[in-house]
């Protein structure tokens, strides 16, 4: 049987996709590979009552981020006071496993403040260029900027675009207490999918779509594809015709990057309540890491890596995760945090199969082509995800957008 469209990929944008096409009256079949909803939000139980997100994990964008709302109405309980935990004033800085004094502290913010300002200044004059070529790399304190930078955009700042990262909206950073995985996962219940069920190839060519699924082949009318980046660079789905040069031009623009979490969790409270921060800490030695202590009253901390050093560190497999995580910690906290370690969760989103990375970065030069990857080819190929936004890449409630987008273009198409 015909469906008006067919989705690929559960995650956020899927799912916000399909609960649109069923407000406009429309007919969709949705398909998953994996073996759960949800995507990059994706939730798991470290400790009994203690939930650590292996993806998404914070509401970027607070005050203008539709979980928000939809948290309250499922009555999940956010956060919504530690939103700042970011700001530079709330930041744990140590250095050589010092805290930073207030002098110190003014340098560093006030440095950071030079270099974000330089990225606004390029992009506000068109200039796409590489964020390494804008900001003082020999400043003493470009090791934790570089490497929090990686965190934050999954690669490394000789290839960030200026204009892509001075697109992306600010605001809070609201925690989930009990995963923002499990939030979509709960938000997306009510939506029909098909699990464990692969696609292999696309075929556009006609006067409908077919989708050949490790299932079966499915027919629709139009299709749409939510998958990343990642996965359309590798060429995990057949398209027939093959996509055109403009649109893989913009898929190879918008790289999957990393973001690695190692998440700790401790016997007892070990941090104390002027502990419960994000803390960036790095040494002479040029080893630096940032992490979050039991920012919502639990006994963990979770660590992130990002850009070449993640792929690196994931490379080096799952107890090198931990390890890490440990010294990072106990940098701050004193080499006694070690005996309360009980386990640890570390994350792959490198080698993870149905993403190949965790998230869109414009390389220099390429910020552009998240428009162009969202556009639609001969009314019958659609595209959403997080890589197709401008303001709100890389974020959750990114996906969720272009989902809603995505299927009022279809609508619109259709009733043509």
């Amino acid at each position: 049987m015909e469906t008006d469209v067919i989705i690929i990929g559960a995650g956020a944008s899927g799912l916000s996709a399909a609960k649109e096409l069923t407000r406009l009256g429309l007919s969709f079949t949705l398909v998953e590979g994996s073996h759960r909803i949800g995507g990059r939000a994706y939730s798991e139980e470290i400790a009994p009552g203690v939930w650590f997100d292996l993806g998404c994990s914070y509401l970027h964008q607070g005050e203008n981020n539709p979980f928000v709302a939809i948290a309250d109405e499922l009555g999940v309980v956010l956060g919504k006071d530690k939103g700042d935990m970011f700001d530079e004033s709330n930041i744990g800085l140590h250095k050589n496993g010092v805290p930073l004094n207030s002098v110190e502290r003014e340098a560093y913010t006030a440095y950071l403040a030079e270099c974000f300002a330089a990225v606004s200044a390029a992009a506000g004059r068109g200039e796409d260029v590489a964020i390494v070529d804008l900001v003082d790399i020999e400043s003493e304190f470009a090791t934790i900027f570089m490497h929090s930078m990686a965190d934050y955009c999954t690669r490394d700042i000789d290839e960030i675009s200026a204009v892509d990262f001075a697109n992306v909206d600010e605001g809070s950073d609201i925690p989930v207490l009990n995963g923002y995985g499990n939030l979509v996962a709960a938000w997306g219940s009510d939506v029909t999918v098909s699990l464990n069920t692969k696609v292999e190839r696309i075929d556009w060519g006609g006067a409908g779509v077919s989708v050949e699924t490790s299932r079966g082949t499915l027919r629709g009318r139009t299709v749409l594809c939510t998958v990343s980046t990642g996965i359309l660079a590798a060429g995990e789905i057949e398209f027939a015709p093959v996509l055109p040069d403009w649109k893989m031009e913009a898929v190879v623009g918008l790289p999957t990057g990393t973001e690695n979490k190692i998440c700790l969790h401790f016997d007892q409270d070990v941090f104390g309540p002027d502990g419960r921060r994000f803390h960036s800490t790095w040494n002479d030695e040029g080893v630096a890491g940032g992490f979050e202590a039991s920012v919502m009253g639990h006994n963990t901390a979770v660590a992130f890596t990002g850009g070449r050093f993640g792929i690196w560190l994931e490379k080096q497999g799952q107890q090198a995760g931990h390890d890490y995580a440990v010294d990072r910690v106990a940098e701050v906290f004193g080499n006694d945090i070690r005996k309360h370690v009980t386990h640890s969760i570390v994350t792959a989103w490198t080698t993870e199969p149905w993403t190949r990375g965790s998230y869109s970065c414009a390389l220099p030069g390429q910020a552009h082509q998240r428009t162009e990857l969202a556009r639609a080819l001969d009314e019958r190929l659609f595209f959403a995800g997080e890589a197709t936004t401008v303001s709100d890449t890389a974020c959750c409630h990114g996906a969720y957008r272009s989902g809603i987008r995505a299927a009022r273009e279809i609508s619109q198409t259709l009733a043509r």
